[in-house]
């Protein structure tokens, strides 16, 4: 049994994305399956679904993206609030990866969202993980 969902669905991006794979295969849960919505939509993948493969499980299969010279479009994903130690930010102190060109995925109480989203809507949370 894994201790941190999350940290392993990072890890199995990281890890496709470093082997030029074109999709990648995570077990399902809603939370995971919204961090991937959440790239998808700020267009770091191609497509995100939700498959039950023949043994019964679901996945969520995710469709990486590469650009012309095959450089991925994902550079970096690293999870920042790990179960020891859980990183809560106030909306004035959400981090700006890379002076804004990236994303901070944020959980707050009006949802997961961007860490653009959540200044704007004035709320703080757990800053799950960091994209660029």
């Amino acid at each position: 049994m894994l201790s941190d969902p999350i940290a392993d669905m990072l890890t199995r991006i990281r890890n496709a994305v470093r082997g030029y794979k074109e999709t990648v295969d995570i077990p399902a849960s809603k939370f995971k399956e919204r961090i991937a919505k959440i790239l998808e939509t700020e267009g770091y993948v191609r497509n995100v679904e939700r498959v039950k493969l023949e043994s019964g499980f679901e996945v969520i299969r995710m469709g990486l993206k590469y650009g012309v010279k095959r450089e991925p479009v994902l550079k970096s994903i690293t999870r920042i609030s790990r179960p020891g130690r859980r990183a809560y930010v106030t909306s004035e102190n959400l981090p700006k990866i890379r002076a804004g060109l990236g994303i901070a995925i944020v959980s707050t109480s009006k949802g997961l969202m961007v860490d653009r989203d959540a200044r704007k809507s004035g709320v703080g949370g757990e800053v799950i993980c960091e994209v660029w």
